[in-house]
């Protein structure tokens, strides 16, 4: 089974998950004023998420890393969770690579 989006709203906005085939979130999109485009930013997932280049791996001041999706133009278009360990984050990207391209988009607004 392969992975899947929830679009989602979230108060007066929308956003997306992407959710692993076990139902694990792992990349949140931003918030987008409209569902148009929160549902452009799952595109772009499509296209970015299986480019190794799209990926800036991060360490929050707290010490944990995670990491942003970024389109070509360089803007954020997810970011994962914080992991307990760079190569726990190196999963997450490749889970990400593996399970964004797919088209399963749920609609739970």
């Amino acid at each position: 089974m392969a992975g899947t989006y929830a679009l989602k709203k979230s108060g007066d906005q929308f956003m997306f998950n992407l959710k692993a085939a076990n139902g694990e979130v792992i990349l949140t999109s931003e918030r987008y004023t409209t569902r148009a485009g929160a549902q452009n930013g799952i595109a772009s997932v499509q296209t970015n998420s299986p480019k190794d280049e799209r990926y800036e791996r991060k360490t929050s001041t707290a010490g944990q890393p995670y990491f942003v999706l970024k389109a070509a133009n360089g803007e954020v278009i997810g970011k994962s969770e914080m992991y307990s360990s760079a190569s726990a984050r190196d999963n997450g990207i490749e889970s990400v690579k593996k399970n964004g391209p797919t088209t399963d988009i749920r609609d739970e607004t």
